[in-house]
C-alpha cells in the first residue's frame, strides 16, 4: 500500500516526502541524543561530587572532627582545598542542625571562585535560628526546604548512599548532591554540596542551537534545491510529455519545444533531438502517405487501360484488332508490375537506411567498380563507352554508405544510357572546388532535358520519354535524390552548354 502511495506520487513530491521521512528520523534521533545528553553530563558532575564528599567524610572521620560549630569550622579553613570549584558546602548534624556553611566564613576567594549571585539557600544566622529556610525557584511558584529533603533522605532505602537533586532556573542549573557521614555505624550528621553547573546548560543549549540551526539550513537546502528541481527540471519534462501527448492527439495547441531546444544542457539535447525525431517521424508518414497516393493513380492509369482494353477484346472480331488489344493489356500488365516493383524495392532501401552507418569512404574506388561493371556490359552490346575522368589524380573521401554510393552512380548511368543513342560516351568526373567539397558529375551525349525547370524530374513516377512511355517507373532519379539528401549532399540537374547531352552533378560535403 505504502508502494502504491509513493507511485502515485510526482517526482517533486516523492522529493519532498522522502525528506521528510529522513528528518522525522534524525529529528527522533536527535531527540534521543538531547535526552540522554544532559543526564551523563549530570553523571559525571555527581561522580566528582561523590570523590569530594568521600574524601571530605575520610578527613572529618579520620581527623575525628566533631559536628560541632568550632569543630567544623576549623576544619573547612583547614581542608578547603577539598573543595575547589564547588559553590557551597554546608554540613548538618544527625538532627538536622546547621553546624557549618561556607558562606558564613571569611574563606579565600579563589577556594570558591565561582559564587552564586543569585537566592539559592538562605541560611539564618544564629540570632533567629539554626533552621534551614526553604530556597525559593526562579518563578518563585514553588519552594525547596532541604531540611525535607534530608528527612526523606534518611528515610529512604537509598540512605547511606549519596543523592543528587536538581535546581533548575533561568540563569543557574544548581547540583546539590547529600551524604550521611556514619562513624562506628553509627549518623553523626550530614553533608550536602552544591555547584552552579551552568556549563551543563550552556553545552545542551549550544546543541540544541546547533542542531536548530541545521535543521534551519539545511531546511532551505532543500527549499532551494526542490525549486531549482522543479523550475529547470521536472517543468521542462512536463513540457516534453506536454508536447508528446499534442503529437499524438494531432492537437494544434502551442507548445514550447522551441524554449527547451535552446537549453545548452542535457534537457536540451534531448528536447532538440525528441523534436527532430518527431518531424522526422511525420516526414517519413507524410512521405508514405504521398508515396501511396501517387502510387495508386500511377496505377489507376495503367488499370483503366487494362478495364478498357479487356471490354473491347471482348467485343472485337477482328483480328488484328484484338492483337493491338493484347499488346497493350501485356504493356498495361508490365507497367504494374515494374511500378509494384521499384516500389517494393523502394520500400525495402528505405528500411535499410535506417540500420546502416556511414563511414569514411574514397568515391574514386567505388565510382570505378561501377563504372567497370556497365562497360563490360553496354560497351560491347551498345557500343556506350563510360570514361571516368579524375584530373587531379587524388584520392576522394567522403562519409556515406558504401553500397548506397553505388546505387546512386548506378541509378544516374542507367538514366544517362536510357537516353544515349549507341557507341556514345558518358563521363563520369570527380573533382574538388574551392572549398574542398567533393563533386560528382555524369555527363551524356543524349537527349538532354526537355524540362525548363529540372528539379521536377527527381519526383517520385516523373518520366518525360513519349517514345518509351510505360518502360519506366519515374523512381530511379526519385531514389538518387533521397539518397543524396541522406548523405547531406546536393543534387542538381542541367544541359551542357557545349553540346548536346545533360550534366547532373552532386556535390558531397566534406569531412
Amino acid at each position: 500500500m505504502f508502494g502504491d502511495f509513493l507511485k502515485s506520487l510526482s517526482i517533486l513530491k516523492k522529493f519532498l516526502f522522502i525528506n521528510l521521512i529522513i528528518f522525522l528520523v534524525i529529528g527522533s534521533l536527535t531527540l534521543l541524543y538531547i535526552g540522554n545528553v544532559k543526564p551523563n553530563l549530570i553523571k559525571n558532575k555527581t561522580v566528582k561530587h561523590i570523590q569530594i564528599i568521600n574524601n571530605t567524610v575520610e578527613h572529618i572521620i579520620r581527623l575525628n572532627i566533631k559536628f560541632q560549630e568550632e569543630d567544623i569550622r576549623r576544619f573547612l579553613f583547614s581542608t578547603r582545598f577539598l573543595f575547589q570549584n564547588l559553590d557551597r558546602v554546608i554540613l548538618f548534624d544527625n538532627q538536622f542542625n546547621l553546624v557549618g556553611d561556607t558562606d558564613t566564613l571569611d574563606l579565600d576567594p579563589r577556594s570558591f571562585s565561582n559564587r552564586l549571585d543569585i537566592v539559592q539557600l538562605e541560611i539564618l544566622d544564629e540570632k533567629i535560628s539554626n533552621k534551614i529556610i526553604e530556597t525559593k525557584n526562579i518563578n518563585k511558584e514553588k519552594t525547596v526546604s532541604l531540611k525535607d529533603i534530608l528527612t526523606n533522605y534518611s528515610w529512604s532505602k537509598d540512605y547511606g548512599k549519596p543523592f543528587t537533586f536538581i535546581q533548575e532556573g533561568y540563569d543557574k542549573f544548581l547540583l546539590t548532591t547529600v551524604k550521611n557521614v556514619t562513624l562506628d555505624g553509627n549518623n553523626i550528621g550530614y553533608l550536602a554540596i552544591f555547584e552552579n553547573a551552568i556549563d551543563i546548560k550552556s553545552a545542551i543549549n549550544e546543541r540544541k542551537t546547533f542542531i536548530l540551526r541545521t535543521a534551519i539550513f539545511v531546511g532551505i537546502v532543500i527549499f532551494i534545491f526542490s525549486f531549482v528541481l522543479n523550475r529547470y527540471f521536472l517543468k521542462p519534462i512536463k513540457n516534453l510529455v506536454a508536447y508528446i501527448r499534442t503529437i499524438k492527439e494531432k492537437s494544434k495547441k502551442k507548445t514550447i519545444i522551441n524554449e527547451l531546444k535552446s537549453r545548452n544542457d542535457e534537457l536540451g539535447t534531448l528536447a532538440t533531438s525528441l523534436d527532430d525525431m518527431t518531424n522526422e517521424l511525420q516526414k517519413r508518414i507524410s512521405h508514405a502517405e504521398n508515396f501511396s497516393t501517387d502510387l495508386v493513380h500511377e496505377i489507376r492509369n495503367p488499370l483503366t487501360s487494362l478495364k478498357s482494353a479487356s471490354e473491347i477484346l471482348h467485343e472485337t472480331e477482328d483480328q488484328s484488332q484484338r492483337s493491338k488489344l493484347i499488346d497493350i493489356l501485356n504493356h498495361d500488365v508490365q507497367r504494374i508490375e515494374r511500378l509494384i516493383t521499384d516500389y517494393s524495392q523502394m520500400l525495402k532501401d528505405e528500411v535499410a537506411l535506417s540500420r546502416e552507418k556511414m563511414k569514411k569512404t574514397n568515391l574514386k574506388l567505388i565510382a570505378g567498380s561501377v563504372v567497370d561493371d556497365f562497360n563490360s556490359i553496354y560497351e560491347a552490346k551498345r557500343g556506350i563507352k563510360i570514361i571516368l575522368n579524375d584530373p587531379n589524380q587524388e584520392e576522394y573521401i567522403i562519409n556515406g554508405i558504401e553500397n548506397r554510393i553505388e546505387q546512386i552512380i548506378a541509378n544516374l548511368l542507367d538514366n544517362s544510357i536510357s537516353f544515349s543513342d549507341d557507341n556514345k560516351k558518358i563521363l563520369v568526373e570527380i573533382s574538388k572546388n574551392e572549398e574542398k567539397n567533393v563533386i560528382l558529375r555524369v555527363i551524356d551525349e543524349g537527349t538532354g532535358f526537355k524540362e525548363t525547370n529540372t528539379k521536377k524530374i527527381f519526383n517520385r513516377f516523373y518520366s518525360n520519354r513519349p517514345d518509351t512511355f510505360g518502360e519506366h517507373s519515374g523512381l530511379g532519379l526519385n531514389i538518387v535524390k533521397n539518397l543524396v539528401d541522406l548523405h547531406g549532399a546536393t543534387i542538381h540537374a542541367s544541359n551542357n552548354f557545349s553540346k548536346k547531352g545533360a550534366n547532373v552533378e552532386i556535390i558531397f560535403p566534406r569531412i
